[in-house]
């Protein structure tokens, strides 16, 4: 019996170990190794160690759960000064280039922050633990180091997921103006993952751990919120493979989501307001 299952039959709660970082490089598929290599290639030439403090993969590829074919490519860069146009212009032609000369991944999602930010006392909760536990090094010195070890506690699901709320009104003009089905395709990928970690990190306190696997996100949110359960593991599916149904969406965005914002809310409070 793992400890989790052993704090709930004794009727105590669970225990709050700290959460290792999930990615490896050493994890990485024998298909996706050319992605990366090319990957880590382009930034140094592009960027170059006056400009590039360090870079980072996340997602499925440095899990060793990406499809191939279906998943995409997940990288955060971390800049020596702020992001200017050109630097994420940058950024977003190296993703262009790898979408077409690898078909083993299916886009490139791109983050780009300063060294800064990524490290400051605002974000320690945030993008702090988000570069600690869920980003791989990839080239440069890991900002990790400088950052502290995270337990799955209520502080830190307010403050990664306690800003649902104010991201609806935007995923709704996002769904008004999207041009294409596979405009909205992609914005129902987008809105499904968050709101299967949104809801796995409502229930992390209670659970004692995290995951970034949706499917077993959607299983854990179910058992402390049955009757909504089946349409997490619905979402869960969604994110793999969007219908791009705009009823669908409508169900994110006027259903789902406000109920999933105002619950967050009402057991971890608010994220703390950005400037």
């Amino acid at each position: 019996m793992d400890m989790t299952s052993a704090g709930e039959f004794a009727g105590r709660p669970p225990p709050h170990p700290y959460i290792g970082r999930e990615g490896s490089l050493c994890r990485v598929q024998e298909e996706f190794r050319p992605v990366v290599a090319a990957l880590r290639t382009r930034l140094a030439t592009e960027f170059g160690p006056e400009r590039l403090h360090s870079a980072y993969v996340y997602g499925s590829v440095p899990r060793g759960t990406a499809r191939p074919g279906r998943s995409d490519l997940d990288v955060l860069l971390a800049l020596r000064g702020e992001p200017t146009a050109a630097d994420r212009q940058g950024m977003r032609r190296i993703g262009e280039v790898l979408d077409v000369r690898f078909p083993q991944i299916d886009g490139v999602g791109e983050l780009v922050f300063s060294e800064a930010v990524l490290t400051s006392e605002r974000e320690r909760y945030d993008m702090g633990w988000f570069v600690a536990c869920l980003c791989t090094p990839l080239l440069g010195p890991d900002l990790g180091e400088r950052l502290p070890r995270y337990r799955p506690d209520a502080l830190l699901a307010r403050e990664t997921n306690g800003g649902l709320i104010d991201a609806l009104p935007r995923w709704r003009e996002l769904v008004a103006t999207a041009g294409s089905a596979a405009e909205l395709r992609r914005l129902e990928r987008t809105f499904a993952r968050r709101l299967v970690r949104t809801g796995l990190t409502l229930v992390m306190p209670r659970w004692g751990r995290f995951t970034s696997e949706l499917a077993e996100s959607a299983e854990v949110f179910a058992r402390y919120y049955p009757e909504r359960g089946d349409e997490m593991r619905k979402i869960s599916e969604a994110a793999g493979n969007p219908s791009g149904l705009p009823a669908v969406l409508s169900v994110y965005t006027e259903d789902f989501g406000p109920w999933l914002a105002t619950e967050y809310i009402a057991v971890h409070g608010r994220k703390t307001p950005r400037p």
